[in-house]
């Protein structure tokens, strides 16, 4: 028989896809679904005797929060937070209407469901639980589900973070998305991956400017030109491999539990094995900068005087000065950079909290092994990270062997299964009792 919240989380996961919270990045074309989100947030946390705060960043980018009274004041508190924003959707690509939230065949279906409305039904089911047990936690527990994560969080996290830093007073480590979730080992034993570790993001716009004209003149200057050519050699190099303590810890413990050997003369191949978890982990083997947008001119016989292109850089620890300074001279001279940039992060895998993951996680799964491992993207984390808040990915989902879980980011038909939802429920629940 299923708990409350094991019900509720269903609910509650189908119900926040069904609020279409679309970020699109132009607040030109983004509406009031993130508010809309945070109200519903609120209003459920009310509903069992939390006291909220709500805060609009901007018109329509809401941001709540609620702390739970833990048992020791003077520990540092826990954040857990999540994002209620979600990229858009092409419904023509689509099995079901991404925003219906249906649950069929086992899963609740839509935009969102894995990144990252999962976890926040999840964190709200037990948010509600504790409050209507009067559960009292070891540390204090703050709750905060924030707008636009998938725009950098500058109306989110990093506004709170600069404008509301007194609603994480005490805080001092955090959990939220991308961690936690299982890959098979074999026909019994699963690794759940938690990140302790995050590329720093880098949004470069490169800027070429050279001489307007008309069309049919011979242009030596031309700004198009001079951008194509920076972006076609920043987008072809291939950054060395550079190992870090994160990523050889998830290797050691793939060798542990597999036997399975990572030669350095071969290390993405070997890694290639792992199957489609191999996309995340070889992209956190070295740097990466991939073109993503172009801008140029305006008329088919106008030479314009600028062209321009965003280019998503993803750094390792350690590597922010020695890439940044790598990018301005491959693209050359003639090309202004300019950077938006959230630093890498990295944690030990070690201490009471990480050891608090990995007892909820086992005592749900004996045979599961919880081991660190290195984002490829980001989270807010990083804006927490700046009030001296350690990240951890941890978001737990217990998933099947045949479900290629990190094609659903951002992906078609995404998708989580309604029984790794009561999974992580019951995961959070042992958790949060003992962090």
């Amino acid at each position: 028989m299923t708990s409350i919240p094991e019900q509720e989380v269903v609910e509650f996961c189908s119900e926040l896809i069904r609020i279409p919270s679309v970020n699109t990045g132009d607040p030109a074309t983004i509406g009031d679904g993130e508010a809309i989100a945070a109200k519903y947030l609120q209003g459920k946390l009310e509903e069992v005797g939390y006291e909220t705060d709500y805060i609009e960043a901007v018109a329509g980018r809401g941001n709540v929060v609620a702390r739970l009274a833990g048992a020791d004041p003077d520990r540092g508190a826990l954040l857990i937070h999540g994002h209620v924003d979600v990229v858009p959707a092409n419904a023509t690509e689509w099995t079901v209407d991404p925003f219906s939230g249906a649950v069929q065949d086992g899963y609740v279906w839509g935009r969102g469901a894995v990144d990252m409305k999962d976890m926040v039904a999840m964190t709200l089911a037990v948010a509600r639980d504790f409050k209507r047990r009067n559960v009292i936690p070891p540390r204090d527990l703050i709750f905060c589900f924030v707008s636009d994560e998938e725009a950098g969080g500058v109306f989110g996290a990093e506004w709170l973070v600069d404008n509301k830093p007194e609603w994480f007073t005490g805080a001092t480590e955090a959990i939220s998305e991308v961690g936690g979730f299982s890959i098979n080992i074999d026909d019994t034993r699963r690794a759940y991956l938690v990140a302790a570790a995050e590329k720093g993001v880098a949004w470069a716009t490169l800027t070429a400017t050279g001489r307007a004209g008309h069309g049919s003149m011979i242009a030596e200057d031309n700004a198009v030109t001079s951008i194509a050519e920076a972006v076609a050699t920043l987008g072809r190099h291939e950054f060395p491999i550079v190992r870090t303590a994160t990523v050889d810890a998830f290797l050691s413990a793939i060798t542990e539990l597999t036997g399975l050997e990572f030669p350095e003369d071969d290390l993405e191949g070997a890694i290639s094995k792992l199957g489609p978890v191999s996309r995340i982990v070889n992209a956190t083997l070295r740097n990466t900068a991939n073109p993503t947008m172009l801008t140029a001119g305006y008329k088919a016989n106008v030479i314009p005087s600028s062209a321009q292109a965003t280019v998503d850089c993803r750094i390792l620890p350690g590597q922010v000065e020695s890439f940044t300074a790598e990018v301005e001279r491959l693209v050359g001279d003639g090309v202004k950079v300019d950077w938006f940039l959230s630093p890498p992060l990295e944690y030990p895998f070690e201490g009471p909290l990480v050891d608090a993951m990995k007892d909820a996680v086992r005592a749900e799964d004996e045979h599961g092994h919880p081991i660190p491992y290195m984002l490829s993207g980001g989270t807010d984390n990083k804006a927490f990270s700046r009030l001296g808040i350690a990240g951890f990915g941890f978001s737990p989902l217990q998933l099947p062997a045949d479900l290629d879980f990190s094609s659903l980011f951002h992906g078609v038909d995404e998708r989580v299964p309604v029984d790794a939802l009561q999974f992580g429920v019951r995961v959070l629940q042992r958790f949060l009792t003992t962090c």
